[in-house]
């Protein structure tokens, strides 16, 4: 298998790390060049480094300058497959290939193939649009939609989705989906010739102003225990058929995530993440799976894992972690500190200037359940917006 590896997304630090401790020369291309990978990792950052703005293109040409046998995206270049094609030129790819993406992050495609095989998903189009009713959906037949969201169709972390208004039209470059209210959730897994290992199931923290977060943004997730309200066994158990559907379906390999909402005990499947997803390190810290190895065997030689999600659940307790955003735009004060502290990660450098709404850290908390988790998790960003209310702008 191959030995040295580049890493590219905008947020590279977690998945470094994961890749470092599975024992990869690891070099990572990203937005933050965060103070805290892991010390074998050559980390670069494209502002700082190329003087570059982050873009998957951006970070598929500085690629080229590094020297390495395999290659792994993260988000967003799921939604780029020009730039994973340039990235992995030459080299081997860990990970989907651009055909899959392509057809995977079409929101349509994906409905009809998921409605084919049964799966509950979320309507598309607007409830003028008959186009949205030309296939059943279980349901929507029962319950019409009334309420609707615009998305674009290059989504990431929930930026740019909003309500959508009767009567206004759709932007270039997004599409119409019935909004459901129920639990935010996703689950992520490990797939190889058409089968799926599920490595996780969590809830998701959407617009949480605790967090610093609004509207649809994505601030976070938490893995819950096997007697939680909204994850039970048997929603667990629809969520890894929903896992083995969309892996068989699209043929995928590595590591994947779904997007889904909870309601009446249901998965409502919305999207789905190609690549390596964000509470796949909560996967690492609570379960001790090597979520970047298992990518590696997967793709490399179509290994998977002898994991039991369900144990897993049975044995652990809650853990979670939360995206801090900053509240207001400011300068990185002393944030060596913070290095120590294994509660807090992506730490930014000394000197760094954060605007208002972008990420600052991610806090990370555990609990007897999700109740005392996310309290937990609440009360570490109130300590740290406090520590950070003293620096500078």
């Amino acid at each position: 298998m191959p030995a040295r590896v580049l890493i590219a997304g905008i947020s590279t630090r977690a998945a470094a790390d994961s890749a470092a401790r599975a024992g990869f020369d690891v070099t990572a291309i990203d937005a933050f060049g965060d103070l805290d990978q892991h010390p074998s990792v050559r980390g670069l950052s494209l502002p700082r480094d190329f003087g570059l703005r982050f873009t998957a293109r951006a970070a598929a040409r500085a690629s080229r300058n590094v020297e390495c046998d395999a290659v792994a995206y993260l988000s967003s270049l799921e939604n780029h497959p020009g730039a994973v094609a340039a990235l992995a030129a030459g080299r081997a790819l860990w990970g989907n290939a651009p055909d899959v993406l392509r057809r995977v992050r079409d929101p349509r495609a994906l409905a009809s193939a998921l409605r084919r095989r049964g799966v509950t998903v979320a309507e598309l189009g607007g409830p003028d649009d008959a186009s949205s009713r030309s296939l059943p959906n279980p349901r929507s037949s029962r319950n019409p939609p009334t309420e609707w969201l615009v998305k674009p169709l290059k989504s990431g972390g929930g930026q740019g989705i909003r309500r959508w208004v009767r009567g206004d039209g759709v932007p270039r470059g997004c599409y119409v989906q019935e909004f459901i209210d129920g639990t935010p959730a996703s689950i992520v897994f490990v797939a190889a010739s058409g089968r799926a290992i599920p490595l996780g199931v969590s809830r998701q923290f959407m617009g949480e102003s605790v967090f610093g977060a609004s509207g649809f943004r994505y601030c976070g997730n938490m893995l819950v225990s096997t007697g939680d309200a909204q994850l039970g066994d048997e929603v667990v158990g629809r969520a890894c058929e929903l896992a083995g559907h969309v892996a068989d379906e699209f043929h995928l390999v590595g590591v994947n995530g779904i997007d889904f909402i909870v309601c009446e005990g249901v998965p409502c499947a919305l999207e789905v993440n190609p690549r390596w997803s964000s509470s796949m390190e909560l996967v690492e810290r609570a379960y001790g799976v090597s979520v970047f190895g298992a990518h590696a065997a997967a793709c490399a030689s179509g290994g998977l894992p002898p994991f039991d999600v369900t144990e897993a659940r049975r044995r652990g307790r809650a853990s979670g972690k939360a995206v801090v955003f900053a509240r207001t735009d400011l300068i990185a004060g002393d944030t060596q500190s913070w290095l120590g502290d294994s509660s807090v990660r992506d730490v930014p450098p000394p000197g760094e200037r954060i605007s208002a709404g972008d990420p600052v850290c991610t806090v990370f908390a555990e609990g007897v359940d999700g109740a005392s988790c996310h309290t937990a998790l609440v009360r570490r960003a109130e300590r740290l917006y406090e520590e950070i209310a003293a620096w500078s702008t």
